[in-house]
């Protein structure tokens, strides 16, 4: 069984090579305080290691929302809010700092503990 109180957003930003370190201080410095200008409860970030332990291009996060809906409009308001589009272009200028993005949406089941 699901439960509903919230809406998980788990997204992976695979970084560009050479790049990783400016999506980092892009997040650290800019994206972090824009998730919670837009209402985006920010659960926390990770970076992928390998299986010897060292670190990879990669990061993971996870966000939570009241629902589907209001994941939604976060989302717009955040694309659409002139800080994150100056910011953007500004930290792309040599390029994009990613090669890939996913986003897969989580429901909570009964039993776990993150409702």
């Amino acid at each position: 069984m699901l439960n509903s109180s919230r809406l998980f957003e788990l997204r992976t930003y695979h970084a560009t090579p050479g790049k990783f370190d400016d999506l980092q201080a892009r997040f650290r410095d800019h994206t972090v305080g824009l998730f919670a200008k837009h209402g985006m409860d920010l659960v926390g970030f990770w970076s992928l290691v390998d299986s010897e332990g060292r670190g990879t291009d990669t990061i993971v996060y996870l966000l939570a929302f009241a629902h589907r809906a209001a994941a939604d409009l976060a989302w717009a308001a955040f694309r659409s809010d002139p800080e994150w589009i100056t910011t953007k272009a500004e930290s792309e200028v040599d390029g994009s700092l990613t090669v890939a993005i996913e986003s897969v949406f989580l429901a909570a089941t009964d039993f776990s503990p993150m409702t």
